[in-house]
């Protein structure tokens, strides 16, 4: 199978961290092959273009970066103020998008025709993808891939670069924490993807820490973004989704591996956090 290419356009001014994290993303699947540091001649011939955020977002790229994103038929993936010069290029009139929280405000009123949705983790429309802050940019990236390869590979890529596999878009900014390389936690969350089928209670993971209920909750989601809880479901939702993608399993079957314990609870989860079926998704994903 063919990469897709992935190009990392160096804009003036660009956040190299931005830069660092989709290399780190996109890097870390076979399925694309990333070009870093590109200018508008590189990046040109690219499936996807990944837009960094930039310092002084309120002076748009030269224009040969502008016509870029003008006319190419690549998807789109602005980064925290990377979507300042989405709206410069014309590329967002009409469309929602967001920025990081800081800079909601100005990009509102620099760009009036951008239908602004503060505080949100990250914005599909159409081919083009906004994000907040750099770990918001990890979460558009995971989407990407989830899109382009399925759960299965946004889950070991989001295993491999420590972060939640599954965030949606809808999540708040406030939560756009990353997991730190020496999380003390680390642990604990390597037992739950162990132990999906199991009963799992926030009290039974405060005692494998070894720490007090509200101790381990406070660290948790200091250290996730997410209640316990809402992550140990994130988690059995990734698995499930897997295995509805990778395996004849019945919906019974996949229910009782993943620790929902029912069909019925594995539809209701599916209809809650994604807006559809177990038998649907299967579908559309062997398609």
């Amino acid at each position: 199978m063919a990469q897709l290419v992935v190009a990392l356009l160096k804009l003036p001014r660009a956040i190299s961290l931005d830069l660092g994290i989709a290399a780190h993303v996109f890097g870390n699947h076979d399925g694309y092959r990333v070009i870093e540091d590109s200018d508008p001649a590189t990046a040109a011939g690219a499936d996807i273009i990944v837009v960094p955020g930039f310092d002084e977002p309120a002076s748009p790229p030269p224009e040969p970066y502008l016509e870029l994103l003008r006319d190419t038929p690549a998807r789109l993936l602005g980064i925290c103020t990377g979507t300042f010069a989405l709206a410069a290029a014309g590329v967002l009139d009409g469309r929602e998008a967001t920025t990081h929280w800081h800079y909601s405000e100005q990009l509102r009123r620099l760009y009036p025709q951008v239908i602004v949705l503060e505080n949100r983790l990250y914005v599909e429309d159409g081919n083009v993808l906004t994000s907040g802050g750099g770990g918001a940019g990890i979460d558009a990236g995971l989407h990407v891939i989830r899109t382009d390869f399925g759960a299965a590979a946004a889950n070991e890529v989001g295993k491999w670069v420590l972060a939640p596999p599954r965030r949606g878009g809808e999540h708040r900014q406030y939560v756009d924490v990353l997991t730190p390389v020496r999380s003390d936690l680390a642990p604990v969350r390597a037992w739950v993807q162990d132990h999906l089928a199991e009963v799992i209670t926030v009290d039974r993971l405060a005692t494998h820490a070894a720490l007090s209920r509200r101790t381990f909750i406070r660290r948790f989601q200091s250290e996730t973004g997410l209640p316990p809880m809402r992550w140990v479901v994130q988690q059995r939702l990734v698995s499930a989704r897997s295995l509805l993608e990778t395996s004849d399993w019945t919906v019974d079957r996949i229910a009782a591996a993943t620790g929902f314990g029912s069909a019925t609870s594995l539809r209701e989860a599916f209809r809650r956090e994604l807006g559809t079926s177990p038998s649907s998704y299967r579908k559309s994903a062997q398609n």
